[in-house]
């Protein structure tokens, strides 16, 4: 049987760019489709995709305020998301990633940018990270399922990303070890993704509001990286 072809959801409210999005992601073997607007988006089933391309600039419901309602519904918070942007302040990139992104291109890009980055998202989507052989759960009221990929905080499910849910796993397998920033990065990111020490702080602040009343737990050791407190 021919395996599923990744399915891209691509929302951009410039028809030429829209359409020659949809005609090099078929190229490179992906299944699209396509939104003009973020309300159109909703109505696409983001669900049932693989990864969302998102322009950010858009009237209306702009993209980011997409990925927020994505990030707060249990069946789209782990959904690889990649925005595509004019504007590329650091402001704006962090903006990005606070909420979930998973990769930030900006405006004007190349086609073999964006075919490269969608692939290297999916790809860390897909391969995921092994698990060791019994789930981490140094805390009895915060708890990690590494089989469905999913934590709980005193028995109620709380969304997490990919990256959030990689970074706090290995931070619970060795309670009590400092991690560097760049220790995180080679762990949590693949080496075809280019990131700074940046968005681990983005990233860690994301997982402590996730927290709750464990939030204190995830604590920085000043001027050497992050660690998880038993207690």
């Amino acid at each position: 049987m021919t395996p599923a072809r990744p399915t891209i959801l691509v929302v951009d409210d410039e028809p030429d760019l829209l359409e020659i999005l949809e005609f090099n992601l078929e190229a490179a073997g992906y299944e699209v489709r396509t939104a003009r607007s973020a309300a159109e988006a909703l109505e696409q089933d983001p669900a049932s995709a693989d990864l969302l391309l998102l322009d950010v600039m858009m009237p209306g419901m702009d993209d980011f305020a997409l990925a927020r309602r994505l990030r707060a519904e249990p069946s789209t918070a782990a959904l690889p998301i990649v925005f595509l942007t004019a504007r590329d302040s650091e402001a704006d990139v962090v903006a990005g990633l606070e909420l979930g992104g998973d990769d930030y291109i900006s405006k004007p890009f190349s086609i073999k940018e964006v075919l490269a980055r969608v692939a290297a998202v999916l790809r860390r989507a897909q391969r995921g990270a092994p698990a060791p052989a019994a789930p981490a759960q140094p805390s009895t009221g915060l708890a990690l399922d590494l089989e469905t990929k999913t934590v709980t905080i005193d028995g109620a499910p709380v969304p997490f990303t990919r990256t959030e849910f990689d970074l706090l796993r290995l931070l619970l397998e060795q309670p009590g070890r400092v991690f560097s920033r760049a220790d995180l990065l080679a762990r949590a990111w693949p080496e075809d993704v280019i990131v700074t020490e940046r968005t681990v702080d983005v990233n860690i602040t994301r997982i402590r509001k996730k927290l709750g009343p464990y939030a204190a737990q995830l604590r920085t050791r000043s001027g050497f990286g992050y660690y998880f407190a038993e207690e």
